[in-house]
């Protein structure tokens, strides 16, 4: 089992910025994607930015220009750089990533708890 722990959420002014983490952890476990996800008050859970094949990244058009992300792979870690945060991206944030386990082909998607981010006018 793959363990992802997302953190640094928080409150912040429009036109702040927070970095968001997103740290895996198990035992021999292989990471073949990571994305970021964003659930909206009301809404429905949808795709905030992640990568795909290799180091290739994919982003929601709302998010592309203000929203870069990045990996450590060392560290089994992703980041969500925030930036310009509007009222708008008020949502619970949670990380998601497909893995397998030694060299079982099988491949499992896990979530994480979710991080609140809070942006106020």
């Amino acid at each position: 089992q793959v363990k992802l722990v997302e953190s640094g959420g928080g409150l912040v002014h429009a036109g702040g910025s927070l970095r968001l983490s997103c740290a895996a952890s198990g035992s021999e476990f292989n990471i073949w994607r990571m994305d970021w996800y964003r659930q909206l008050p009301g809404k429905q859970r949808d795709l905030v930015a992640g990568f795909t094949k290799g180091d290739d990244t994919k982003y929601a058009d709302s998010v592309e220009p203000r929203f870069p992300i990045s990996r450590d792979n060392a560290k089994n870690t992703m980041y969500l750089q925030m930036n310009s945060l509007k009222p708008e991206d008020t949502a619970v944030y949670y990380c998601n990533a497909e893995v397998s386990f030694g060299s079982a082909p099988n491949r499992y998607s896990y979530w994480g708890q979710g991080t609140q981010v809070t942006v106020s006018s």
